[in-house]
């Protein structure tokens, strides 16, 4: 099975760019048609958070517009730009998606199941997962103690280094940390949020960010770091499962560039 995993898309109404600076909705037009032409074809892809910028109707809107170029079958879930119930109204086709509450699902129709986490905190850019959603999960993943898993959510639930970035990390990562700490079946936990690739062992398992289709968070590891952003290299990952070499994730990087040349 082949996963391509994009995030951080951050669309905005047609004509306008993400901070004034960055083309973002052009550069989601570039992100389909990179995926469209792997040279495999991913059985899915996943979204993982921040789709829109504000989280307006019009921008949500737009995103469709610009999704529906996607030929491959696609998973939304929110981020901190997002607003849940207008992603929730937007994707209304989406019949995965809860009616009501935080956004969590599972998707058990594919070889590896996906567990997608609400991990968004209403006005506020952090991220959180409360008693309720701790509960929904583990009961979830007890469900099936065997099959290939990978659960989702925006937030990474460790500490990157980037000052700026850690203030609004997945805060209280310890609770979420035992839950899936306690099955040996999780291939994987994908996220997205600090617009880089970022990998940690945890949880008995492997966290991996994904770089933004958009900008790019300056990697700035001094405590008094300013915040600053790069204009690309935008990329997404590829998670590549097979029965018998189980999970490899690759960065794939959308763009122009020399080559191929017959070396390697």
């Amino acid at each position: 099975m082949l996963i391509c995993q994009l995030s951080d898309l951050h669309i905005r109404p047609a004509g306008q760019r993400y901070q004034g600076v960055a083309d973002s909705n052009r550069m989601l037009g570039d992100a389909v048609r990179h995926v469209q032409a792997l040279d495999v074809r991913p059985d899915l892809v996943v979204l993982t958070g921040d789709l829109v910028d504000h989280g307006h109707p019009d921008e949500y809107a737009y995103a469709r517009e610009l999704l529906a170029a996607l030929t491959i079958p696609y998973l939304v879930m929110p981020g901190n730009h997002d607003d849940r119930d207008r992603l929730r109204a937007a994707f209304a086709d989406h019949a995965y998606l809860p009616a009501t509450g935080p956004l969590h699902y599972c998707i058990d129709t594919y070889p590896v199941r996906l567990v997608a986490l609400d991990s968004t905190v209403p006005g506020q850019h952090h991220g959180a997962l409360d008693a309720a959603g701790l509960s929904w999960l583990k009961a979830t993943l007890a469900q099936d103690t065997v099959k290939p898993t990978i659960v989702m959510l925006h937030h990474p639930p460790f500490v990157s280094g980037i000052p700026y970035m850690d203030a609004y990390r997945f805060l209280d990562a310890a609770p979420l940390a035992e839950v899936v700490g306690a099955f040996r079946n999780i291939e994987a936990v994908l996220c997205g949020h600090v617009h880089r690739p970022m990998f940690r062992r945890w949880a008995g398992t492997v966290v991996c960010a994904c770089p933004s289709t958009t900008t790019e968070i300056a990697l700035r590891l001094a405590p008094d770091a300013k915040p600053a952003s790069f204009m690309g290299p935008p990329a997404c990952m590829l998670h590549r499962w097979d029965p018998a070499e189980g999970l490899v994730s690759h960065i794939s990087y959308i763009g122009d560039f020399e080559g191929p040349y017959d070396f390697y």
